[in-house]
């Protein structure tokens, strides 16, 4: 005897897209490293500590620019693996890729007086406040 289904458009539209805005799953445990800096301001006193988490990043390969309250900071990773045995090549793999990120404090900054340190993947920056303009009493004749 044969088996009769019936048709309920809506029941399989909706399985159709069942999974479609769903960000994909990363199957790759070994992949190349997904780098996000991750960011802490903080403020004490006339000076903004910036504190950027920069994983795997070289200190050459960071540069940090500032104008007037707007900072940006960005880094390039580049990262090179190969396995060897002996002589023979089993895998190797590459990554390059670049973060950035760009930020707007409510004052703006000193450029001369920053100073920045950078150590066990995170760059650490003091960004002292510019300080404001007296203002100037103008007497009038």
């Amino acid at each position: 005897m044969a088996n009769i289904a019936r048709f309920d458009p809506f029941n399989d539209m909706d399985d159709l897209f069942k999974g479609l805005f769903v960000r994909p799953m990363r199957l790759d445990v070994n992949g190349a490293p997904q780098v996000q800096m991750k960011l802490d301001v903080t403020r004490a006193d006339d000076t903004y500590s910036v504190k950027a988490d920069l994983p795997g990043v070289g200190k050459d390969d960071i540069h940090v620019s500032i104008d007037g309250n707007t900072v940006s900071i960005s880094g390039e990773i580049k990262q090179e693996k190969e396995e060897k045995k002996g002589e023979e090549v089993i895998h190797s793999e590459r990554y390059y890729g670049k973060v950035a990120r760009r930020f707007t404090l409510p004052q703006e900054v000193d450029e001369t007086k920053v100073t920045a340190r950078y150590a066990d993947g995170v760059l650490n920056l003091a960004l002292p406040v510019k300080a404001r303009p007296e203002s100037r009493k103008i007497t009038i004749n």
